[in-house]
């Protein structure tokens, strides 16, 4: 079983112990709804607990496998990209996880992208709602 395997499992049990052993410490995730990729192990598998909760009823709708070019550092790194479908406050949302492994195997950049428009905004206030009741970003007052 791939690593990419292994993710797309623990998303559909959505074990987050699982998700916890296939990332890097230093792992970054390129989020359709922020400018600045969310950093390090804790912060991501904090925003894998609120996606877990938002997306109704995710699914992964297949799998391809390549190389491509990560935005850290440029180099071109084992890749994989799973298409999915997913349901977040009554919108639809067609998307697609583009996973970079390290050497071990183990996901080191993550770029998530969906559409339509209206999805990506259901997303982000979805999300923003959920990080900031799970304490891993202020409230806009607080900030």
């Amino acid at each position: 079983m791939t690593a990419a395997d292994r993710f797309r499992a623990a998303v559909d049990s959505r074990d987050l112990a699982a998700l916890d052993g296939l990332f890097t410490e230093d792992i970054r995730l390129y989020s359709p709804v922020t400018f600045t990729p969310f950093e390090g192990k804790p912060m991501v598998l904090g925003l894998f607990g609120v996606l877990l909760r938002v997306f109704e009823d995710i699914r992964y709708i297949g799998h391809y496998d390549g190389a491509a070019e990560t935005s850290a550092d440029g180099a071109e790194a084992p890749s994989a990209v799973l298409p999915f479908r997913a349901t977040v406050n009554g919108k639809q949302i067609h998307g697609i996880d583009l996973l970079h492994f390290d050497e071990d195997g183990r996901i080191k950049e993550f770029t998530v992208m969906v559409r339509p428009q209206s999805a990506v905004r259901a997303l982000g206030e979805a999300v923003l709602t959920g990080l900031i009741a799970d304490g891993l970003v202020p409230t806009p007052s607080e900030r």
